[in-house]
């Protein structure tokens, strides 16, 4: 059990107790295990609703620790890898599904990192006294060119989880002023529970991005496990390995899939 310290940060941000004991990698590895067991139901269980509805906690799960991972210090190359897991993803899947160009969550997720890394470029710069306002204009500016460049791309192309889906992991970042010099009154919306209110504003928004419609609500249920995670990454590495985990779970569920839908052809 983790117990943070109670009081201001030098930078402003509150610092509350938080009695979390689920590291960063044991929330993706139960989003892991929530995400095979969605598509399990997609692909294998159509008629079982119940695993669309475990599955439906898990990608809220994603989201918010997607917003965490904002303080890797290699940013570049934090969604070249996502972006390259992703553009591979899609090559398989327009070969192998008849052409379908839906794009898969992990091109959900790239737009999302780069809003978020718009996002807190924009607070940084708003926060820098010594920045000229022309910067912290061109800032904003940049901040909205990219959501609306999002939202064009969900108007082109098909999405996984929609325009709504994309901003999911931005909510929880926009009361994040780590290491952001800000008064002592935006410093105290900087705690899990304010960032936790903004993921449930984005889960409500969800059946707007999908077709599962209330179903989505179910996701819900990702606050919980949230509400004891503690901030700390855990003991290995394991960021790249939850990219890799996506197309290497989805192809033999997906071969499974298609193997039974050739079989039902020739009966």
């Amino acid at each position: 059990v983790v117990v943070y310290c109670t009081g201001m940060t030098r930078n402003g941000a509150y610092c509350m107790k938080n009695i979390g004991f689920l590291s960063g990698n044991a929330v993706k590895i139960l989003a892991a295990i929530l995400m095979v067991v969605d598509h399990v139901g997609f692909f294998l269980f159509p008629d079982l609703i119940i695993l669309r509805i475990i599955g439906r906690v898990s990608f809220p799960l994603f989201a918010y620790m997607l917003a965490e991972g904002r303080y890797t210090r290699d940013k570049a190359l934090h969604f070249t890898v996502l972006f390259a897991v992703a553009l591979l993803c899609q090559v398989v899947y327009f070969f192998f599904d008849d052409g379908n160009l839906t794009m898969s969550v992990l091109v959900t997720f790239s737009l999302a990192v780069l809003m978020i890394y718009a996002l807190q470029f924009c607070k940084k710069k708003l926060a820098d006294g010594a920045c000229p306002v022309s910067v912290k204009v061109l800032s904003c500016l940049l901040f909205v060119c990219t959501v609306a460049g999002t939202y064009i791309l969900n108007e082109i192309f098909v999405i996984d989880y929609g325009f709504v889906g994309c901003l999911l992991p931005v909510f929880p970042a926009l009361f994040d002023f780590k290491d952001i010099p800000v008064p002592a009154v935006l410093g105290k919306l900087d705690n899990l529970y304010v960032k936790l209110a903004c993921l449930a504003v984005g889960i409500a928004l969800l059946p707007l991005g999908t077709d599962l419609g209330a179903l989505e609500y179910y996701a819900f249920f990702a606050l919980l496990p949230l509400r004891f995670y503690n901030g700390r990454r855990g003991k290995w590495r394991m960021k790249y390995f939850f990219y890799i985990f996506y197309p290497l779970h989805l192809a033999p569920v997906s071969y499974t899939h298609l193997r039974a839908h050739e079989t039902r052809r020739h009966l």
